[in-house]
């Protein structure tokens, strides 16, 4: 991530965020992010990223790309070892920013052509923006062209960037708290985003003014937090491979290795204990990842009927781990505990010893 050393396991993080930071690159299947470029900003005008900005993010389509241009500004200062205040737009808070550009290479309307061969192939951008070290907290954000919302990019995008997010120094970026804040009516992304994990926290009442209806609508703010993020689950969630040179990856690969080692060996002693036979415990297992593979559909729902019908394709999304990888350098936190599912919440039984008021995200 950055020129700091790794924390050891028994050390408080360090709460200052490093004067310079390597921003990845990160491989999608139907995407791939680099580092965005001021020059990359122009082309979200030629993509008409900002159209419908009201009802997708609550702001004016003038805010939203005065706000998209200081995110990118702050971003490339960062990289290059600039202060907060040398980025040409400032931030009193010093909170920093790093911007991706959304690049593919599909022909997705089978006319011959790269879908986005204009605009050198970016069709929009992905932040981690209010990137807070003392609190460990960051919110991610998405801005697509108008032409290129609703084709599932954004599941295919959105777990990897939170993988690196999550994932500990110097792999990611070693935030405790992802958020986001999204308008009520934009009903697409509060799916996408809790069929990711994330669990309402509160609500900001009349935040936002609903220009299309001529009236005030309320701010959603949801979360999730690093011991009940699992992104080998949100991939599948969405039938999205894994990518295992993803930064965060190896970790999140190499901690699920040693827990699913834990269950086998519950397992055994239980047998053991109990005389229940292999067979049983296997049928139980495959019921339920079928069930999870379900539930993934279910919270879909109609937004992505491309992602609906890809997490049926029963894909591999949890290869061993790489045999470099030694499991006790990880601090992924997040275990891999039997789950009972749940159509509302599956992801909620990752945490370890979290209680977390469900009824109100319902």
């Amino acid at each position: 991530m950055s020129e700091t050393a790794e924390t050891p396991l028994n050390q408080e993080p360090n709460r200052e965020l490093p004067p310079r930071i390597d921003i990845p690159e990160i491989k999608g299947e139907m995407v791939h992010l680099r580092p965005a470029t001021i020059e990359d900003l122009p082309r979200l005008d030629e993509l008409d990223a900002y159209y419908n900005a009201s009802r997708i993010t609550g702001k004016d389509a003038q805010a939203e790309r005065a706000v998209a241009h200081a995110w990118v500004r702050r971003s490339v200062a960062w990289s290059q070892g600039l202060a907060a205040s040398e980025s040409g737009v400032g931030d009193p808070e010093s909170r920093r920013t790093i911007a991706w550009a959304v690049l593919t290479d599909s022909d997705h309307d089978d006319d011959g052509r790269i879908d986005a061969e204009t605009t050198d192939n970016v069709i929009g951008m992905v932040f981690l923006i209010d990137i807070d070290g003392w609190a460990r907290s960051a919110r991610i954000q998405v801005l697509l062209g108008k032409d290129y919302r609703g084709r599932g990019y954004s599941r295919d995008m959105m777990p990897r960037v939170m993988t690196y997010g999550f994932a500990p120094e110097p792999a990611g970026l070693g935030m405790h708290r992802i958020w986001v804040a999204v308008p009520e009516k934009n009903t697409r992304s509060l799916s996408v985003y809790q069929s990711l994990g994330f669990v309402q926290s509160g609500t900001s009442r009349d935040a936002l003014w609903d220009a299309e209806n001529g009236k005030y609508q309320d701010l959603i703010v949801l979360d999730t937090l690093f011991d009940e993020y699992d992104p080998i689950r949100s991939l599948d969630a969405f039938g999205m491979h894994v990518i295992e040179d993803n930064p965060g990856m190896r970790e999140a690969l190499a901690m699920r290795e040693h827990s699913i080692a834990i269950q086998q060996n519950n397992r055994e002693t239980s047998r053991e204990t109990s005389g229940r036979s292999g067979d049983d415990t296997s049928d139980n297992d495959r019921l339920r990842d079928e069930a999870f593979a379900r539930i993934g559909v279910e919270l879909n729902g109609d937004d992505d009927d491309a992602a609906a019908h890809a997490a049926d394709d029963k894909r591999e999304t949890s290869p061993s781990a790489p045999s470099d990888t030694v499991e006790g350098d990880s601090t992924w936190p997040y275990g891999q505990s039997d789950r009972k599912p749940s159509k509302n919440a599956w992801w909620r039984n990752l945490g370890l010893s979290r209680k977390r008021d469900t009824e109100e995200s319902r």
